[in-house]
């Protein structure tokens, strides 16, 4: 069975993908990179947004039309707009042969194999997870699932559940099998990363699991995506601070800066607390790049509570900012407010900030000219000779790139010197240096005792 595995969303949603992957190839399936040559095409969906859920609709709509000329004999729809909308896609989409929601993942396999579409296990796959991109040495790893935040405006705690974190040894174990699959930088991610830990009665916490994964793998780059700031403790800023190996980069999201819009938002941070701990981010770890995301147009948003945002953004200086506008989302306590912000003034307050924070950006990243860093190779060179890295305070597939006239192979560290700032998020950089070539991992002992086909139970669930 020749098989299309569609991934929408989130970086935690590709970690679900990259799962499902590997049981299917457990099972004699065969991943293909166009949906025109499956046989069998999968949409892992995401409800976050609105805009997110008519993309999956999007998908789902394009692959049925596939199995209805004839190139395809199965399609199915998995993941979080199905948790939250399954009736209605049932009902609306009858050329899907299944629908799954978030909750169901341990449900893909046995349902495929009773249909017909996949058989009976054939072989041992490559570990717990299976990646199809073009990067392979950069993954993501997912520390828990779900959220106990009930912030007003987001309906994942009622897609993904209550928080779980994963014990620290499954974590690490499938560390160390990423990084046979020669991973050599790996992201953290997780609802709130911050969270981590507190549901558990080990005592671990997010630094603990950050000295594990230091101390039992040979990793050269984690980073640390998405984490509130009142969980980050001086205790985290210390081992950020003192692992060369642990990014100095934070993934902070604060989605407003007016007391009264985060009030509504039921967000546990004030303006002055926010900014109290950007200061003591930046006091405890020299250099740290820290990005945010924010929502305008969120019910009850005034103009002077958006100037306040705009206001925030410009004294803070962020590296990044990522900025979305507010649709309501069924079941949350935010739909149960007036939507009162018209649509084209969102719009115009989100180009507002975009504008804004393209020249923070700007600003922020002419101070890094002359520095020396290291960078991650991430494609060979061009028939130009420029090959494209990213340097420590670029997160993957958001952050922006760096250009590099260098051939050395993709997923090698380089050091650089920062030379220019290019088309306002991206870099030119000059190679001084290769530090670490791409090499096949070895595997230690212990990696060697792991069996292959360990498995998080039920994605975590």
């Amino acid at each position: 069975m020749k098989v299309r595995l569609i991934t929408l969303g989130c970086d935690k949603n590709t970690v679900d993908s990259e799962r499902y992957l590997a049981q299917l190839r457990d099972h004699g399936a065969v991943s293909v990179d166009d949906a025109e040559d499956a046989e069998l095409i999968i949409v892992n969906t995401c409800g976050f947004i609105d805009a997110a859920k008519q993309e999956s609709i999007d998908a789902i709509v394009a692959a049925g039309r596939m199995k209805s000329d004839g190139s395809a004999t199965a399609v199915v729809a998995v993941g979080c707009m199905v948790e939250r909308h399954k009736a209605e896609l049932e009902a609306a989409l009858p050329e899907v042969d299944f629908f799954l929601g978030a909750s169901e993942t341990e449900r893909l396999v046995p349902e495929l194999h009773a249909r017909g579409l996949i058989g009976d296990p054939v072989t041992q796959h490559p570990g717990v997870r299976v990646y199809a991109g073009d990067t392979p040495f950069v993954r993501y790893l997912k520390v828990s699932e779900g959220c106990d935040h009930g912030c007003a405006f987001c309906a994942i705690p009622l897609m993904r559940g209550k928080h779980r974190s994963f014990a620290r040894d499954e974590i690490v174990r499938e560390a160390q099998l990423l990084e046979l699959q020669g991973a050599r930088e790996v992201n953290l991610v997780a609802q709130d990363l911050a969270h981590y830990g507190r549901d558990r009665r080990d005592g671990i916490r997010l630094p603990e699991l950050l000295e594990s994964l230091l101390a039992e793998t040979s990793i050269p780059w984690f980073r640390n995506m998405y984490l509130y700031s009142a969980g980050i403790t001086p205790r985290l800023l210390e081992v950020i601070a003192g692992a060369p190996r642990v990014l100095r980069y934070l993934d902070m999201p604060i989605q407003h800066a007016s007391d009264a819009v985060l009030e509504r938002m039921r967000r546990p941070e004030r303006q002055r607390s926010i900014r109290e701990k950007v200061a003591r981010f930046r006091d405890a770890v020299p250099g740290v790049a820290i990005r945010t995301t924010c929502i305008v147009g969120f019910p009850g948003e005034t103009e002077g509570d958006f100037a306040q945002l705009l206001d925030f953004l410009r004294e803070i200086e962020f590296e990044r900012v990522g900025v979305f506008t507010y649709s309501p989302q069924e079941g949350t306590r935010g739909a149960a407010l007036a939507d009162d912000v018209p649509e084209p003034l969102k719009r115009e307050r989100l180009e507002a900030v975009q504008e804004l924070q393209r020249h923070i950006t700007a600003e922020r990243y002419e101070s890094r000219i002359g520095s020396v860093a290291p960078a991650l190779i991430e494609a060979a060179a061009d028939a130009d000779g420029m090959a494209r890295a990213r340097l420590p305070w670029q997160a993957d597939d958001i952050d922006g790139v760096t250009w590099v006239a260098t051939d050395a192979a993709p997923g090698s560290f380089v050091e650089v010197t920062v030379d220019d700032v290019i088309d306002d998020y991206d870099f030119r950089a000059t190679v001084r240096r290769v530090l670490e070539p791409v090499a096949a991992p070895v595997a230690s002992p212990r990696r060697r005792e792991l069996p292959v086909t360990t498995t998080i139970g039920s994605f975590g669930r």
